[in-house]
Formats: C-alpha cells, sequence, structure tokens
C-alpha cells in the first residue's frame, strides 16, 4: 500500500469553435488566418465599445452543461476577473464566477478508464472570453488579438482523480463531449484545449472525504498537451512525496511544465487560494433563462459517444474494444458511419477503419478529414470482395495502390488482377496439379494431413495469387475425397 494519495484536480479549458462571431463581439471565430486580422473594437477595447453577448455560444454552453449533469440556473451574469497581463487589452477577462452557467448541485461526469468506470465531480462549468496569444521569441514578444474573444469554456473539476491515467482519460473523455456535441473540433494541435492541473498528496491512511485531510495544493500552470498533463502530474506527485519524506513541506505555489526538462518549474508563490477578484460585468445585464429554452436546447442534445459505442456493440456486434476505437474521435466515427450507411457491412467496415485507416492516419499524424480514401472508395473495395473479384491481400493492395497514387480504387480493380471465383476453372487447375501430385496424394492419405497447404500453395502459385482462398480449399476437399 502507498504512502500518500494523490489528490487531483483539472481546469480545463476548452474554444468554443462552433460559433460565427466571438463571444462579446461580431469578429469572426477564427483565428488561423493572418495575426490580428480578425479583431474588432470590443476586442481591443476601445473607448465607449460595449459588449453584446452571443446567444449561440451561451446555448452552447448550456448543452454542455446538461450533459455534465449540471444544473441550469434561473438568471446568470458575467464579471470580470482583474489582473494585468500584455495578452489582455482591456486590463481584466469578462467571465463566471459567482452565477455560471450551471448552478446549484454539482455535476458530475462518468467516464471509462481502462476496464473501470470512473465518477469526477464537477465544482463549475462557466463561460468566458479567450485572451489574445502571446509568444516568446530571444528578444521580442509578439501578440496575436485573433484570439482574443474567442468564446471558450473551463470545467472546473473537484479533486477526485488519483493519477495520470485517471486524469488523461477524464480529458480524452470530455474533448469527445465537446465534439459529439458539436461545440468545438477540441483539436489539442491547435490550442484549442489547455489544461491547469492541481495536485496534492495526502496520508492515504485518512478518511480521503475530510478535506481537512488533503494536503497542500500546487497548481501547475497551461499545460498544453494530453501527454503533457500525464507527465507533469507523474512529475508532481514524485517531486511531492520525495519533499514529504525527506522532511520537507509542501508550500502553495504555481508551477509550469517544462517541455525540455521535464520538470515542474516554480513561477510564483501563493499566499492563499484566491488568485483574482471579481466585480460584476456593468455593461452586460442579468439575463434570465427560460424553461422553454432549457428543454428546446435538451431536446437538440446530439448522439454521444457513449451512445454510438453502445450501439457499434449491441447492434453491430462490434467488439467493445473495436467499438472504443472507432468513438475515440467524431471524425472517424463519422466516417464510419457513412460507410455502413453507405450498405458496407459494419463488421468489415469497422476492420478496415480500426485497422487500415486508422493506422495510416497515425503514420502520417492526419485527421481523418484529410484522408483520400472516402468511404464511397471504400465500398469499392468492400464490394469488389463480396462479389468475389478481390481476394482480401488484393483488396489491400488495391487499398495501398489507390492512396499512393491519389485515384479511385475502381481503377484499380479489373479483369487482369482480379480474383479468379470460377468453380469450373479452377477445378480444373486443381485436378490438374493432383494429377501430378500422386505421391503427395498418398502420402495426405496415409496421415500427413498437413499436405493440405501444399495443394493449396501449388494453386496459388499457377494462379498468381488470384485464386479465392476459400472455393480453392473447399475444391481441394472435394477431391481428395473422390481420390
Amino acid at each position: 500500500m502507498t504512502k500518500y494519495l494523490a489528490k487531483i484536480g483539472l481546469e480545463m479549458h476548452c474554444e468554443m469553435s462552433e460559433t460565427n462571431s466571438k463571444v462579446f463581439s461580431n469578429a469572426r471565430n477564427s483565428y488561423e488566418t493572418t495575426p490580428n486580422s480578425n479583431i474588432s473594437a470590443v476586442d481591443m477595447a476601445y473607448p465607449g465599445i460595449l459588449p453584446v453577448v452571443n446567444k449561440e455560444a451561451v446555448k452552447k454552453a448550456l448543452m454542455v452543461s446538461m450533459i455534465l449533469n449540471c444544473s441550469q440556473p434561473e438568471y446568470f451574469y458575467f464579471e470580470r476577473k482583474n489582473y494585468y497581463y500584455p495578452d489582455l487589452p482591456k486590463g481584466f477577462q469578462i467571465t463566471q464566477e459567482t452565477k455560471p452557467i450551471p448552478s446549484g448541485i454539482y455535476g458530475k461526469v462518468e467516464f471509462e478508464c481502462g476496464d473501470e468506470i470512473k465518477t469526477v465531480r464537477v465544482n463549475n462549468f462557466h463561460l468566458e472570453e479567450d485572451t489574445a496569444s502571446l509568444d516568446h521569441f530571444y528578444a521580442t514578444s509578439n501578440l496575436d488579438y485573433n484570439r482574443a474573444g474567442v468564446p471558450l469554456m473551463e470545467l472546473v473539476t473537484e479533486p477526485d482523480i488519483h493519477n495520470a491515467e485517471e486524469a488523461v482519460a477524464f480529458l480524452e473523455h470530455m474533448r469527445s463531449v465537446y465534439q459529439y456535441a458539436g461545440v468545438s473540433e477540441a483539436d489539442t494541435k491547435k490550442g484549442q484545449i489547455r489544461c491547469d492541473v492541481n495536485v496534492s498528496l495526502m496520508d492515504a491512511t485518512l478518511d480521503e472525504e475530510n478535506p481537512e485531510n488533503w494536503g497542500t495544493k500546487v497548481e501547475i500552470k497551461n499545460v498544453n498537451s494530453f501527454g503533457g498533463v500525464r507527465d507533469a502530474i507523474n512529475y508532481e506527485i514524485e517531486r511531492q512525496t520525495e519533499l514529504l519524506e525527506t522532511g520537507g513541506v509542501i508550500e502553495q505555489e504555481t508551477r509550469r511544465w517544462d517541455e525540455e526538462s521535464q520538470s515542474t518549474i516554480h513561477m510564483r508563490s501563493k499566499a492563499d487560494a484566491i488568485d483574482y477578484k471579481y466585480f460584476v460585468e456593468p455593461n452586460i445585464p442579468k439575463y434570465k433563462i427560460s424553461k422553454e429554452w432549457l428543454e428546446e436546447i435538451r431536446a437538440s442534445i446530439p448522439e454521444l459517444a457513449m451512445d454510438r459505442k453502445n450501439k457499434y456493440i449491441n447492434e453491430y456486434g462490434l467488439s467493445a474494444y473495436d467499438a472504443g476505437v472507432l468513438v475515440k474521435e467524431k471524425n472517424v466515427s463519422d466516417y464510419y458511419e457513412e460507410c455502413v450507411k453507405l450498405g458496407v457491412d459494419a463488421k468489415v467496415a469497422a476492420n478496415w477503419v480500426t485497422v487500415n485507416i486508422v493506422g495510416e492516419l497515425n503514420k502520417d499524424d492526419k485527421p481523418i478529414n484529410e484522408f483520400f480514401i472516402t468511404p464511397s472508395m471504400l465500398k469499392q473495395i468492400t464490394d469488389a470482395i463480396a462479389e468475389g473479384t478481390l481476394s482480401s491481400k488484393q483488396a489491400k493492395e488495391v487499398f495501398f495502390k489507390a492512396l499512393e497514387e491519389e485515384k479511385e480504387p475502381k481503377n484499380f480493380i479489373s479483369k487482369e488482377n482480379a480474383q479468379i471465383s470460377d468453380k469450373g476453372e479452377l477445378t480444373r487447375i486443381v485436378c490438374e496439379i493432383m494429377d501430378a501430385s500422386a505421391v503427395q496424394i498418398e502420402q495426405y492419405k496415409a496421415g500427413k494431413t498437413n499436405l493440405f497447404d501444399y495443394f493449396v500453395g501449388q494453386v496459388m502459385k499457377n494462379t498468381r495469387g488470384k485464386a479465392n482462398p476459400v472455393m480453392t480449399k473447399e475444391i481441394i476437399t472435394e477431391e481428395l475425397r473422390k481420390r
């Protein structure tokens, strides 16, 4: 039994990418363009400007809060979080603290971690504006205000997570929630997800439910990848354990994760847990949320990852593992859904997607929407297999040939490379081989049954691998019985 129990809480920030404009201005919600091109007077805090709340952003935030099992308030309002930083033109951030979008009872998130179902309580979930992007170089720092004002969802958990594996599983689950709910691409490579991690250690023999037994919390700021979260947690647990076992004291502080040194580094000390002062935003009125609107939003919640996974297992007959691979990324699941919709057998499609397509995506590190082979092209291949035109081996050759040359698979499916499935033709070939294999037939009859593979191999050699393998084995079995 370990001496210490880790208590881990996460603050997960996710940008909304599925709104046309920013959360408080009419500037376009996109920053993957020329720096400082998607900005407005609101984003730049010009004098005399007033923010206007993006209703679609509020709607999507409310939908997520429902998925997180949070209650929704009758009223909500925004506040100013005051701090100075170059990426914050106003000198404050418009956010929610006292009355966030979900209120009342805690929400909770159930997610898979290995073979277990874990539960993490939600402390709060709220909507705010993102800051600008600040990039540091050797002698200069560059600011891009395109990101300033992008709708940002912040999810704060209770410290219910105990190790790095659970933390990463939770983040992966939440990424799928954002993707399937249609609120964000949730792409870590684009910086759409960022995470702060809070880690403390407590005596493992004490009551975990009593907050007085929890250790001193250390905050790790702005970890930008799931791998970084895993490594930062593991390092911090090791650092704190070593400190405690050598008689040291854990200081309440903020640290950052340094990829180069693979360690957490001190940023600043904290006198208490309160980082910022909040004031009610005077330019945005308090909003009332109607029950009718909430019901409309709840009815619009789409099919989520777990719903699809259960469908794939219970209706399509897939294994839990294959179903899990398919639903991990929404775009991959959408691709698979389209294959099935086009008439590709569900298990056949799953095998092609999970083995061949996902393998190619991982190798090239690209999303499936950039993959050349579309569902309709994949159907060309699976149809050729079903019709007996291609063997499984030939189908893979066609798949990779089409991928390499970026041409439709049908261009490589011809009579010249087609599988031989004519029973009369195959019977003739088998008989010719057996007529010349009297010794092998005699040995087979005497009990050397592994010679069956010899006859299969001879047929494949004779046909240059084009013989239908199932039909070939049936004919060989039939002919051996006759001789």
